[in-house]
């Protein structure tokens, strides 16, 4: 966080004193013939140490919004003259904080692995591979039978019960669940959509299994309170087209690629591990130990 304040710092700085230079070479800039570069196009050179386009582009990823939203021709000159700047003051430096250090490392080491995920997963994903994860998921799956529900819900058991009077007495379910639930569905009329097996508490789930379409359960207890329950209807569903679990599946291949790669660096690799019995886990935020 420190560096960033003073990342953004030196920039407003460069920006500050460059200025007037900067409005003088930009008020020529359509006369001077367009250089083309690449990104180890070298920008400027510092004691021997080359700033190029690549740095450029770079810095500007890291920029704050409200840097990155100036034009283009005060922000380039803007972000080299920064650049120059952090690399004498850098020069500067006898030797990098321990803090400072490890930081790097462990920015370093983040984004080698960022790298190496991106290149695992770039190949992974394939129309064959969501193929084959398609049929290995649905090829075989029968059709369920899913469930549309409303329900009421109270703190108690006489409230249920005074509820099902109501109804039996010509009450609009809906409009009951408007004025007496407590659950977040209530103002939808106690509206609960479709849903399938397993996506309830048990009770509530049984209570809907065993009612016939249009009825209403008896009161039903479950950690959240008492339930009216209403079954508005019922259909059967098959195994969704491919189109419509794309994104899923292919999240999942990513994942499996990611895992057995990794697992496979894992089990090439030498490591060395000391045992953390004994060592206090609050020692992880105790940034003073970075400054010994």
């Amino acid at each position: 966080m420190i560096y960033r304040h003073a990342a953004a710092f030196g920039f407003a700085l460069s920006l500050t004193l460059g200025a007037p230079a900067f409005a003088q070479e930009t008020a020529t800039d359509d006369a001077m013939p367009k250089v083309e570069v690449q990104a180890d196009t070298v920008l400027a050179t510092v004691n021997g140490e080359q700033i190029t386009v690549a740095h450029v582009i770079a810095a500007r990823q890291g920029l704050a919004q409200q840097f990155q939203q100036l034009p283009d021709d005060v922000l380039f000159p803007g972000l080299v003259e920064q650049l120059i700047q952090q690399t004498v003051l850098g020069q500067a430096v006898d030797e990098v904080s321990r803090r400072n250090a490890v930081i790097l490392e462990n920015t370093r080491r983040e984004m080698a692995a960022a790298e190496k995920v991106d290149d695992i997963v770039a190949d992974a994903v394939t129309d064959e591979a969501l193929q084959a994860a398609y049929d290995a998921q649905y090829a075989d799956a029968e059709p369920s039978k899913e469930f549309s529900a409303a329900h009421i819900l109270v703190a108690t058991e006489d409230e249920a019960k005074d509820l099902i009077t109501k109804l039996e007495g010509g009450a609009d379910f809906a409009e009951l669940a408007k004025e007496f639930s407590t659950g977040p569905s209530g103002p939808g009329g106690g509206d609960l959509g479709w849903f399938g097996p397993g996506m309830m508490v048990k009770p509530f789930e049984d209570a809907v299994f065993a009612l016939e379409t249009g009825a209403v359960s008896a009161p039903v207890q479950t950690q959240f309170g008492w339930h009216v329950v209403k079954l508005n209807d019922t259909r059967m569903v098959g195994a969704p087209e491919l189109d419509d679990v794309r994104a899923e599946l292919a999240t999942q291949i990513e994942n499996d690629a990611v895992d057995t790669a990794l697992q496979a660096l894992l089990d090439g690799a030498t490591i060395e591990r000391t045992e953390l019995e004994g060592i206090d886990p609050a020692v992880s935020r105790d940034m003073t130990l970075l400054d010994n």
